[in-house]
């Protein structure tokens, strides 16, 4: 392996290009200064990948039915139960649920085996959790799902309208780009989200809208626009079919169910009526809802009406979220495509089965990732294989996806990780390369194509994905059709049934790239920088479709058992369910568990005070959670992360709320509309539990988070007789000199564990949530202790002087702790963001933080409420 590589980032859409180097201590990772996406910039994630590469969490062979077992083994019993499982009750009686972590040709791989081979298409993916509104929606309006422009739109845009898209958390190096460009060119900024979210520091205009009401704003607009006299009636009658009927629809449509202030309404139409270069970006907050398809028209619309598609800086643009969202898309992904994005129509059918050669093409539609395991629950579905993702905490209705892979005959799981919520399930597990394995290639938004390269050895006996693929089909019988000597004939392999038949009907046509060195080729936008300038959209008559659409509200309301809605999202240093994440102590240094943000006027009502540990509820399940009281949430709204776990903390799982509705377009559930309810969680005893190696605490709650050198795991409890169960099982675990302060009046327990006098465990017990020196302490576990001073320190939880402790961490590029900034601010050196950023770098990294300081200077940008 080479000391020095360049790939990309396993993160979001964004797609960034990095460049791995070896160290005398392990890899650093930085930007690439050459990749058209980033230029160099990373993210806090994408700049601590260095800290995830560790083994210490990886399955390094292969599992049967619990006992370690070698390859051929393994394979021998995938290859049979698959086969027992539909010789006897069909091939809908198997299905894949895959990732946009896999590169594009592990998805063709799974993809060719499963329709072409066994004749189900049965294969779906977390993306549809993401972004399947996005693509029935580009379908429906273009005939293909087709994205029509490019980063380098957002930097010569005139006006970029953010909608349902926290840019600066999600996406934050295209939120670099687009801030960089406002303080060169006066971009101006709307942002459109129910939420005060960081993004809105660049914002000239924040739409705070009623929850769900995006197609009503967004009808409003196209008739203000010809009201305005500024559509583009050239391009709609040479391009488009269905305006009058979507115009009507518009006009129709009342934007008071909006909730928004009708002078605010006028300024962002008068704003987007006169700026002719208009970049519209939406990303989950159009996507994650029971009308998501018709929000993403509702946008398109707009765009196609007024001209401002397929031109520098304008376009309606859809962000990603995973790394290979769009890969997946365009090798087939999704349940409901073929590969080379054909669908299921007789004539793509019969191609793709001849280009396969296929002896069991299948002839319909597969079930959606929602309905998939619905249909696993009633067992219609007797065998999956899921591979690089977490169903089990990342869909909907979560306690029926648990119970669904319980009672499922077969369940097989291809992951890098030995442990997570769904792998519990699982009766076959399979070892997969990590990032920095794999070799492949990857899409990203912009439909830039790169190569994810290997520097790292693969963990013990992990295997890339597709060779397991094609391993199982020529188990299978299959061999001649998946004889792949590596990913390259693979990707040929794809590029050339791209072309196939294709004669300019089909936008995605890769067999004229002509990618000469496939490990070195340089990241190439396939189809040019935009779509459809000149019109020549993929339907039947080359024209574009605007589709009449309406507002309709989320399936659930609030109620007076559950009066408030829950809205669900993603944290700026996790991501997804913390596998990775998770390791790198200063990324979960931010948030180092799941907060529920409340309006403090509700939380008031409730009776919850800031900091708390607080009950929610909905009509399907429970999570407890901290509060955390903040004037960025509306009133009767709360929001929660999506990213914990069973893992990572007890009934902290947000998938327990939801219920799974979904957009009858695209399948795609509504994630961000739960009717829930919160209460105050009535705390006994609260505790902290700094170790390196301890058990899962029997305890009602907690959630665990690394630390430098350990795991602080936070506990809390109704009943003070929990303590003793929980101390019987830290005594059991940690076998050392137990150390040890009970006041039995102030209900303060204070333990420490030490063994060959090195300090194992430390734990500390109070009425309340306890205030101690934790990084201190954390610095300590393992290491020898030099005196009696020192331990009687630990039982205090009192650093001694020389110790600084920084607090939560602000800046995650950096390291940089809350107190370690208010500290320089109220010494007088610091009095803006620059003077932070030259003393502590804070905030010159990735930029994320740039917000948050602000706010610790008092100088955060208000945006027009």
């Amino acid at each position: 392996m080479a000391d020095r590589i360049r790939t990309t980032c396993p993160y979001c859409g964004v797609g960034c290009g990095v460049i791995a180097e070896k160290a005398a201590d392990g890899w650093v990772v930085r930007g690439d200064p050459e990749h058209p996406a980033n230029y160099g910039r990373l993210c806090s994630k994408g700049t601590a990948l260095g800290d995830t590469l560790g083994l210490e969490t990886r399955l390094l062979h292969p599992v049967v039915d619990g006992r370690r077992t070698d390859w051929d083994s393994a394979i021998t019993e995938v290859a049979g139960r698959i086969r027992a499982v539909t010789d006897l009750h069909g091939p809908d009686s198997f299905a894949f649920y895959l990732s946009g972590q896999l590169l594009t040709e592990d998805y063709y791989a799974a993809n060719k085996l499963a329709k072409g081979y066994l004749g189900t298409a049965n294969v779906d993916t977390n993306s549809r959790l993401c972004m399947a509104s996005t693509v029935a929606g580009h379908r429906r309006a273009f005939g293909a799902d087709t994205v029509p422009g490019c980063y380098d739109d957002l930097e010569q845009a005139d006006l970029v309208v953010l909608v349902g898209s926290n840019l600066a958390w999600c996406h934050p190096v295209l939120f670099q780009r687009l801030k960089k460009a406002r303080e060169q060119r006066a971009t101006q900024v709307v942002v459109i989200d129910p939420r005060r979210t960081d993004s809105c520091d660049i914002a000239d205009l924040h739409l705070a809208l009623a929850p769900g009401s995006d197609v009503a704003l967004f009808n409003g607009l196209l008739a203000h626009c010809e009201a305005a006299g500024v559509l583009d009636f050239a391009f709609i009658d040479a391009h488009t079919n269905g305006f009058t009927e979507t115009l009507a629809a518009a006009r129709a449509d009342a934007v008071g169910t909006t909730g928004l202030d009708r002078a605010l309404l006028t300024r962002f139409f008068d704003l987007f009526a006169t700026t002719q270069k208009v970049v519209t970006v939406f990303s989950q907050g159009v996507n994650q809802s029971s009308a998501g398809t018709d929000k993403v028209n509702a946008i398109i619309n707009v765009h196609l009406a007024t001209g401002r598609i397929g031109h520098a800086g304008m376009g309606p643009f859809s962000v990603t979220g995973q790394p290979n969202a769009m890969g997946g898309r365009e090798v087939g992904g999704l349940a409901n495509q073929l590969a080379a994005h054909m669908g299921f129509d007789p004539a793509s059918i019969d191609r793709v089965r001849r280009f396969w050669d296929a002896p069991k093409m299948a002839k319909k539609e597969g079930l959606k990732a929602v309905d998939l395991f619905r249909a696993i629950d009633a067992g219609k579905v007797k065998a999956v294989w899921i591979m690089a993702t977490n169903p089990a905490v990342s869909l909907p209705e979560t306690d029926l996806v648990r119970r669904a892979l319980a009672k499922c005959p077969v369940v097989i799981v291809s992951d890098c990780v030995s442990d997570s919520d769904t792998l519990r399930y699982a009766h076959i597990k399979l070892p997969a390369h990590g990032w920095g394995e794999k070799s492949g290639t990857v899409t990203n938004s912009e439909r830039t194509i790169s190569r994810q390269l290997p520097f790292l050895s693969p963990a013990g006996e992990a295997k890339a994905d597709w060779w397991t693929l094609a391993r199982v089909a020529q188990a299978l019988g299959h061999g001649e059709a998946f004889g792949w000597r590596g990913p390259e004939a693979i990707f040929r392999e794809y590029a050339a049934l791209t072309g196939f038949e294709n004669g300019g009907s089909r936008d995605l046509d890769l067999s004229i790239s002509q990618i000469n060195d496939y490990d070195r080729f340089s990241p190439f936008q396939w189809g040019g920088k935009r779509f459809f300038g000149d019109g020549g959209f993929f339907t039947a008559d080359r024209r574009a479709v605007l589709v009449p659409v309406s507002h309709r509200p989320p399936k659930e309301s609030p109620t007076v058992a559950y009066p408030l809605r829950l809205n669900t999202g993603r944290y700026r240093d996790h991501w997804h369910t913390l596998t990775r994440t998770a390791l790198a102590p200063r990324l979960s240094g931010h948030r180092d568990q799941a907060l529920a943000d409340i309006h403090p006027a509700d939380a008031e009502k409730l009776g919850i005070i800031d900091g708390a540990l607080v009950t929610v509820k909905s009509r399907l399940g429970r999570m407890i959670v901290r509060a955390r009281l903040t004037t960025e949430q509306a009133p009767g709204q709360i929001f929660a992360p999506m990213h914990w776990n069973d893992c990572h903390t007890a009934q902290g799982l947000v998938g327990r709320l939801l219920p799974g509705h979904t957009d009858p377009q695209s399948g795609q559930p509504e994630s961000k509309h739960a009717a829930v309810s919160v209460t105050p969680y009535a705390t006994a005893w609260a505790g902290l539990l700094i170790a390196a190696d301890a058990p899962t605490p029997l305890a009602p709650w907690w959630s665990r988070h690394r630390l430098d050198g350990a795991e602080a795991t936070e506990l809390a409890g109704s009943d003070n007789t929990q303590l003793d169960g929980l101390i019987e099982q830290l005594n059991s675990h940690f076998d050392g000199q137990v150390l040890e302060v009970r006041d039995r009046a102030k209900g303060i327990i204070r333990h420490a564990w030490v063994k060959d006098g090195k300090l194992q465990a430390a734990l500390f017990i109070a009425p309340d949530r306890p205030d101690m020196a934790r990084g201190w302490i954390a610095g300590l576990i393992g290491k020898a202790l030099s005196d009696g001073s020192d331990r009687a320190a630990i039982l205090a939880g009192k650093a001694p002087g020389r110790h600084i402790d920084q607090g939560p961490i602000i800046c995650a590029c950096f390291s940089v702790g809350l107190h370690t900034i208010t500290r320089l601010i109220a010494s007088g050196q610091a009095a803006d963001v620059a003077q932070i950023g030259a003393a502590l770098k804070a905030g010159t990294g990735c930029g994320s933080c740039i917000p948050e300081l602000k706010a610790l200077l008092g100088q955060r940008e208000v945006a027009v409420a």
